[in-house]
């Protein structure tokens, strides 16, 4: 995470990391993965529309399926022992192909063998001992429960999040739409309808990839974006005298946005209309 963010490559997880000379990968090719030097699960794997619905319940649970229908599968078994003995493990969610966000502490806390599968909470290192550089005794109390619901309920948010971000940035080929700025370090996802709204859904044709500063701009309606991919600068905007970076802004009006090659991911038409009426709303405010 210090090279790459709470975004992973799958590349860098399998390689994992050496333990007494041997290594020992992150995860592996299933769902639940026992490294060779592990007599228990290390990690567990969601891919989303992949063949197990796992997914999070709104009393801050995840439902992990099981491996198969056998509730005595090796893996099965694992996930078991680690929920009796309280062991921690890491929850891999991937975004997108080859790339991971990971959740950890996160323990079993149910099992239901008439359903295959396990329910499963995230904690807070801070709490359980697993943030310090002394190796001790886990930390279990009275407030686990609440606690992990809580932070069970942020992570479920940071998924949803990197998982829209992840997902807009790889449609627009990790450029800026407005200036085509490549590094990715600096682009965001940028709700066409307000993730506030009840309409603002989580879903590509909901969002564009952009710059930092074209993100705060758009947001903040100095951009507008007309139906027909056109950017629209504000008309006070255009007339203002100042440094470099506003003269960057005034260049862009007119300009076509970058769009996704796929016409699935291209941004809604109507969203991008109501958008653009409530720029033009803000326009005459400040004029």
């Amino acid at each position: 995470m210090e090279r790459h963010g709470d975004v992973l490559p799958r590349g860098d997880l399998a390689e994992g990391f050496t333990l007494d000379g041997r290594r020992v990968p992150f995860l592996g090719p299933q769902g639940i993965f026992k490294p060779a030097v592990m007599s228990v699960p290390l990690s567990m794997a969601t891919v989303p529309s992949g063949p197990y619905d796992d997914g999070f319940d709104d009393s801050g649970v995840l439902h992990y399926r099981y491996r198969g229908t056998d509730p005595f599968h090796r893996d099965n078994a694992g996930l078991r022992f680690a929920m009796q003995e309280q062991l921690p493990l890491i929850y891999f969610h991937r975004v997108v192909k080859g790339r991971y966000v990971a959740a950890w502490p996160v323990f079993i806390v149910g099992d239901d063998p008439a359903r295959f599968t396990f329910q499963v909470q995230v904690d807070d290192a801070q709490h359980t001992g697993l943030d310090s550089a002394e190796p001790r005794m886990l930390v279990h109390d009275d407030a686990a429960p609440a606690r992990r619901q809580y932070v069970t309920s942020l992570v479920r948010r940071r998924l949803h999040q990197r998982t829209f971000r992840e997902r807009v940035l790889a449609a627009y080929q990790r450029v800026c739409a407005f200036c085509r700025f490549r590094h990715e370090e600096l682009l965001e996802a940028a709700h066409i309808t307000p993730d506030a709204d009840p309409l603002g859904e989580p879903v590509v044709s909901n969002g564009l990839s952009l710059c930092r500063l074209h993100h705060g701009a758009f947001d903040r309606h100095f951009l507008g974006v007309r139906p027909d991919h056109r950017i629209v600068v504000r008309g006070d905007l255009l007339e203002e005298v100042d440094g470099p970076t506003l003269v960057g802004i005034q260049s862009l009006h007119g300009q076509r946005i970058e769009l996704p090659r796929r016409a699935a991911d291209r941004p809604s038409g109507e969203r991008l209309e109501r958008r653009y009426e409530e720029f033009l709303r803000q326009a005459r405010r400040a004029s």
